[in-house]
């Protein structure tokens, strides 16, 4: 329960929902370090773990949500730029876009691999930048409670909280709640 894995099924307000790769690290040292083992050797525990846990995971890529590909091709047609930054690291990123076919769509691919990590507003002005977008002039499509504290303390445009579970709570501070990406409107 400590990493979000509730049965068996992930908490999408959990640890390794929402936390960075390094902050994953950093809570199963602190459990291999109860043991009675130093902290530096807990760390590298750690690491080597999700190193080799990763390599098992990869070979089943994170699936696209149900129509989600329709409305990134509109919003893309539509002249919005789009960009996915998450808490995994850049190079899950790129897998993710290379593997469901979304580089016609996205202009930003990026994960959170050293340095702040969300909600650090730096993180959401970072994009921004990388975007040629002003934050007070962009919207933030966010899974979670520090996708919207991020946003907000970057002074983004608006938040939208998505849910795809149907669960509001883990979107507090959204301007609007959905849960699927297709109930966004350009009008």
């Amino acid at each position: 329960m400590a990493f979000g894995i509730d049965g068996d099924r992930l908490n999408p307000a959990g640890l390794m929902a929402v936390a960075s790769r390094r902050e994953t690290e950093v809570a199963a040292a602190a459990y291999i370090a109860e043991t009675g083992r130093g902290w530096f050797e807990s760390l590298e525990i750690a690491h080597q773990a999700l190193k080799e846990a990763e390599q098992h995971i990869r070979q089943t890529p994170t699936p696209l949500f149900d129509s989600s590909l329709k409305i990134l091709q509109l919003l893309s047609q539509r002249g919005l730029k789009l960009g996915i930054l998450s808490a995994a690291t850049t190079q899950d990123v790129k897998r993710f876009v290379a593997v469901h076919a979304l580089g016609d769509y996205i202009q930003l691919e990026m994960g959170v691999d050293e340095g702040p990590s969300k909600p650090d507003p730096r993180l959401f002005l970072q994009a921004c930048q990388a975007l040629g977008v002003e934050p007070g002039a962009t919207l933030m499509v966010g899974d979670s409670v520090g996708d919207m504290q991020m946003a907000r303390n970057a002074q983004a445009a608006g938040c939208i909280g998505i849910t795809w579970v149907g669960k509001s709570e883990h979107v507090q501070g959204a301007d609007v709640v959905i849960n699927q990406l297709q109930e966004i409107q350009i009008i």
